[in-house]
């Protein structure tokens, strides 16, 4: 943890940013190199800290969670790093030929990121590779809700990277605020829609541009040619995954009317079968702390006061454990819980759940459940189940969201090569692969003027000359 005032460590940055505006391949080969052994050797102890924070969570958890991403990213960017980095070629229109015209992606300068504790490993390191992958200085600012997590984050960063490359800073919301409004080539933020907002308006005094990867409430499309058993598996473990606590998360469920009990009771054995028991599981997450479950249990409370059907879904009774890691307590493995009758007046409809929570609706027709998914903010994800291939490209075709994935959830966050990113509410700007690569550079265009260029020929005095030239050249746009 440095002690080193906000403002000096970015000055510093900013500095060595302005001095090397050229980042070699070696460079960032190396800082890539570095962040690589970081993860590979700390591992253990990254998930160890990981579980002390959340009180459970078991190490493969977190290495599918968090690792299982960071060493994809990893390996994508630094496998591509050179062709990524290659000056791109663009076509040349007749009238300016026989000029030359390229691309070439330069590193920003000094790239900020606000990071959130639900995956806080893949969530701080993730950004940073793409940044660092495109020749940038960063400065992280992790969650103070995972206190362990961000604290040897900063220690190892530390002990990897000299200040002015890569450099974490700790703090609760009073650092947060000071942090978003340094003047930083770009910023990065993972979090919440209501405080993305006031992210981009602090930004926003800088001309900081930003890159805002926020939550909503992403739905799960039930196709009536659907595979119930098999939908509500893979429903069900993109629902419980890190109990719930997942930006893409599914949020709801559009059935076909008249199928909530074939789908409740394909749920209830999905749930068992992927988590025999609740309590003293520790694959299955706790809730953070006591304020997100009191939140949680507060949304079923108004929920079933408002009319909702409220089905707890209780695998088998678990062994009475007292304590989990460091003597921390179970009490808040929550158990999933379906609910029925919802309304838009419930605040389960109204903000992200971010917990084990799946209420279900129904719908007559398809085109009922893609209007009704249209009449609200953009979702960062969309799933569909089915076997109809029309119904399927009829969702896609007419629904607007920040990523898909078909007869499966969460997986597309796991593709390399696809951008990852929000619309709307959901935030904007995508990362992974190429595309972050590119959010996080600036794409310079070069135009490489030839010894025969022709241009003298749009020059004044104008006069009939330019007239056939003009002629000429309209017959060819």
């Amino acid at each position: 943890m440095t002690t080193t005032p906000l403002r000096t460590l970015f000055d510093a940055q900013y500095a060595a940013s302005r001095v090397q505006t050229e980042v070699a391949y070696d460079v960032r080969r190396d800082r890539l190199a570095r962040l690589s052994k970081l993860l590979d050797q700390h591992a253990p102890d990254l998930s160890a800290a990981v579980a002390q924070d959340f009180g459970v969570r078991s190490a493969p958890l977190t290495d599918i969670a968090d690792f299982f991403v960071l060493r994809s990213t990893m390996a994508h960017a630094r496998s591509n790093l050179k062709s990524w980095m290659r000056p791109r070629r663009i076509a040349t229109p007749m009238y300016l030929q026989p000029a030359r015209a390229q691309v070439q992606c330069q590193p920003l300068g000094v790239v900020g990121i606000v990071s959130p504790w639900n995956y806080p490993l893949q969530l701080s390191f993730g950004p940073a590779i793409t940044a660092l992958a495109a020749g940038n200085r960063v400065m992280l600012k992790p969650s103070e809700l995972t206190p362990r997590t961000s604290a040897l984050t900063a220690e190892l960063v530390a002990r990897a990277f000299a200040p002015d490359e890569f450099c974490v800073v700790e703090g609760g919301a009073e650092l947060s605020a000071e942090f978003t409004r340094l003047p930083f080539d770009h910023l990065f933020f993972t979090g919440s829609t209501a405080v993305g907002r006031k992210v981009a308006q602090a930004a926003a005094a800088n001309l900081t541009p930003t890159t805002l990867e926020l939550g909503g409430k992403s739905p799960c499309i039930v196709d009536a040619s659907v595979r119930m058993d098999d939908a509500a598996l893979k429903i069900a473990h993109g629902k419980l995954f890190n109990a719930g606590q997942t930006c893409i998360a599914p949020d709801y469920v559009l059935l076909p009317r008249g199928r909530q009990a074939e789908f409740a009771d394909a749920f209830a054995r999905a749930v068992a079968q992927l988590y025999p028991r609740i309590a003293g599981n520790p694959d299955y997450a706790s809730i953070l702390n006591d304020r997100q479950l009191a939140r949680l249990q507060s949304l079923l409370a108004q929920a079933q006061a408002q009319g909702a059907t409220l089905q707890q879904i209780e695998p088998q009774d678990g062994p009475a454990f007292t304590s989990g890691a460091a003597g921390m307590p179970l009490a808040r493995q929550m158990a999933p819980v379906l609910v029925f009758g919802v309304t838009d007046a419930m605040e389960l409809m109204q903000e992200e759940i971010f917990g084990p929570i799946l209420p279900v609706l129904v719908y007559e027709e398809l085109d009922t459940a893609i209007d009704f998914v249209n009449a609200r903010p953009r979702p960062l994800a969309l799933y569909w189940f089915g076997e109809d291939k029309a119904a399927r490209n009829k969702v896609l075709a007419r629904t607007v969201s920040g990523g898909v994935t078909i007869n499966d959830t969460l997986l597309h966050i796991a593709h390399s090569g696809l951008p990852f990113g929000g619309v709307g509410d959901s935030g904007w700007g995508s990362y992974h692969g190429r595309t972050g690569f590119e959010r996080l550079s600036q794409p310079k265009p070069v135009l490489l003027q030839s010894r025969f260029a022709m241009s003298h020929l749009f020059y004044p005095p104008y006069g009939k000359r330019l007239q056939r030239v003009m002629g000429l050249v309209r017959r060819f746009l």
